[in-house]
């Protein structure tokens, strides 16, 4: 049994993560900056332990990974910006390197070693660099867009009208994968730890278009959803990086191999989107107030 230590545990990444590990018998310490936040009681109640942790605080750091095993690592540049995320994505390696932890896995995006100009995969990638340089041993999973998008936030605002609007032609695939399927290859990079050291994966459960995907919330839902592509312009006035993630996955596209994932690895329970739309709790969230949304 490992003692990992888990950042952003209160998030999605990371409370997928936490839940998987302990699933899979490992202590737990879950990294927060809000203790007492109900996402944090809820992995308390599950058997994980709480530690206050902040990224800008690198004695809290160093207090909440001593005496762990190893690391799941998250940064975000949401709600800050990209050279915060990358300070403190450095502060956090630096903990790591001082605990001498045996393992860190880094989550960062699918293709942000691709020189994308997309400025949250190129701060992503900055840290992934400034992890393999360190010293302390490695593994980089890079996850593809998230199907959790699709149940908050814009997108969501958008289905209470029966429209999916996605700022991508309708017949442009891109790769998809919902947190529950992050955690879980997250955990199996622990439990598997020789084969993943030194290694960056690119993770996806799916491949979908927009077309497609309206169609699996339409049979999800129980309502008619029709895709509208949003212009760039329109997302542009709302956030710079997004309009440029968009751009790309519309021009270069942004492909991962989901079969070859799953031959490889089964244990993970891959989810398609029609699983996961299925999953989802509609009439709940269709009714839920406005929320923020995620993003890879």
């Amino acid at each position: 049994m490992l003692t990992v230590a888990v950042t952003g545990a209160t998030g999605a990444q990371g409370g997928a993560t936490a839940r998987a590990l302990l699933a899979a018998g490992h202590h737990v310490r879950a990294l927060t900056r809000n203790p007492d936040a109900p996402a944090a009681r809820a992995l308390h109640a599950l058997g994980a332990e709480i530690r206050h942790a902040d990224f800008d605080d690198r004695a809290s750091l160093d207090a909440a990974l001593t005496g762990t095993d190893a690391l799941f690592a998250v940064t975000t540049p949401f709600g800050t910006d990209t050279d915060t995320e990358v300070r403190q994505g450095r502060a956090l390696v630096d903990a790591a390197t001082a605990a001498r932890l045996a393992h860190v896995v880094l989550t960062s995006a699918a293709h942000a070693d691709r020189a994308t100009g997309v400025p949250h995969y190129d701060s992503k990638h900055r840290i992934e660099r400034y992890l393999c340089a360190s010293g302390v041993p490695w593994t980089v999973i890079a996850p593809a867009a998230f199907m959790d998008n699709y149940a908050g936030g814009w997108t969501l605002s958008g289905l209470r009208e029966g429209v999916f609007g996605w700022p991508m032609p309708a017949d442009r695939p891109f790769a998809l994968i919902p947190s529950a399927d992050i955690g879980a290859f997250a955990a199996l990079t622990f439990s598997r730890r020789e084969e993943f050291l030194g290694r960056r994966i690119d993770i996806a459960s799916d491949t979908r278009t927009p077309e497609q995907i309206a169609a699996a919330l339409t049979t999800a839902t129980g309502r008619p959803v029709a895709h509208h592509e949003v212009a760039l312009d329109i997302v542009r006035t709302r956030s710079t990086d997004l309009a440029a993630m968009f751009a790309y996955f519309t021009t270069t596209g942004l492909d991962v191999d989901a079969p070859s994932l799953r031959r490889a690895y089964p244990e993970v329970g891959w989810h398609t989107f029609a699983d996961w739309a299925a999953g989802r709790d509609w009439p709940a969230l269709l009714h839920a107030p406005r929320t923020e949304e995620a993003h890879t």
